[in-house]
């Protein structure tokens, strides 16, 4: 989902070349509910279950025509919690959207056959080898769980595209290597690391984390250090997995994690990723809230008024011809960047 080809326009340009004609991607975060209790994320603690409704969606059915949207990320909370969630993957097919499951997996062998014939591919969260990754993820036997629903996946499609994530952090930061050995004994078709975010308000965190709290899943310098020595063994070991793309990230990509750890506790200037979400994509929560990405404001609602109406709405306009990625606070400090050619370059 990280593809560097064109720039986002510059904040001095005027507002007409901030109107977004094409949005290819369009994350869905269809379930307000999690059932995983990880700690990098505070989604679990929630006490309301929601789910975005599938009438709502169709009732912006022409808006989707009209941005040209292409793709559709599932995620929440869990995906997979949307009780009906095989009605959902249809009515984004019938429109010729192509969908991909973010999913924990805990559910995975129970949903097989949903998932399987619905979605085009998958990302599951693996967060390191069987005992690491129950600790992050909070779930006792989470990893056996996973490793279930990749088996009977690929019993059921075996050419479906299942890739891992790994939200590097402090359980983990010395295992990637393994992790990597991990997705292989999986039988995943790839693997990519992100840092693990400490400082957005995302992931129901509306006031942000404590101190304490950060330092929960933050490192400390010498554990910098130790990832540094971790990071450097894994870009030397598998060079080929990097050229094959089963490893998603660059090398100087992988090195920016190290970097992310190091800014937080200011040992050097934070760097915004190169990204231009906010012009390409747009997040569309349970509730029908609407954000230019996961970590910005929200920009409007769909129960209020149409998707292509919010995008292109006096609010979206005025936030993408003030943003100055490289120096706004929070792209400085953000871990999941994207970057896809804007709709002129198309």
């Amino acid at each position: 989902m990280l593809v560097e080809i064109a720039p986002a326009p510059l904040a001095s340009e005027p507002l007409a070349s901030h109107r977004i004609t094409t949005m290819p991607v369009l994350v869905l975060n269809v379930h307000s509910r999690c059932n995983c209790r990880c700690m990098m994320c505070d989604i679990w603690k929630r006490d309301s279950a929601e789910e975005l409704s599938i009438d709502t969606l169709a009732r912006h059915r022409g808006a989707l025509h009209a941005l040209k949207v292409q793709w559709a990320v599932l995620s929440g909370g869990e995906a997979l919690m949307h009780s009906n969630f095989p009605r959902l993957c249809k009515f984004l097919r019938d429109e010729g959207i192509r969908i991909t499951l973010l999913t924990a997996g805990l559910t995975l062998s129970k949903r097989a056959q949903d998932v399987a014939y619905n979605v085009d591919d998958v990302i599951v969260s693996l967060d390191g080898t069987r005992d690491i990754h129950d600790r992050v993820r909070g779930v006792k036997g989470a990893y056996d769980l996973l490793a279930l629903g990749i088996v009977k996946l690929l019993s059921l499609r075996p050419e479906l595209h299942i890739t891992a994530r790994t939200t590097v952090q402090k359980p983990n930061h010395q295992a990637l290597c393994e992790t990597v050995e991990a997705a292989k004994d999986l039988d995943l078709s790839g693997i990519s690391f992100l840092a693990a975010d400490l400082t957005s308000t995302a992931f129901n965190r509306e006031r942000g984390w404590t101190a304490e709290q950060q330092d929960e899943v933050a490192l400390t310098a010498p554990e910098i250090d130790s990832l540094n020595s971790e990071m450097q063994d894994l870009i030397t070991r598998y060079q080929r997995e990097m050229a094959s793309g089963y490893i998603a990230e660059s090398p100087a990509k992988l090195r920016r994690i190290v970097q992310h750890f190091r800014a937080h506790l200011g040992q050097v200037v934070s760097h915004a990723p190169v990204c231009n979400a906010p012009w390409v994509s747009a997040v569309i929560a349970h509730d029908g809230t609407v954000q230019p990405c996961f970590f910005h404001a929200p920009i409007g609602n769909v129960n209020q008024q149409s998707l292509e109406e919010i995008v292109n709405g006096t609010a979206s306009l005025a936030f993408r011809s003030s943003l100055d990625v490289a120096t706004n606070p929070i792209c400085q400090r953000c871990v999941c960047s994207l970057h896809l050619p804007t709709g002129d370059e198309r």
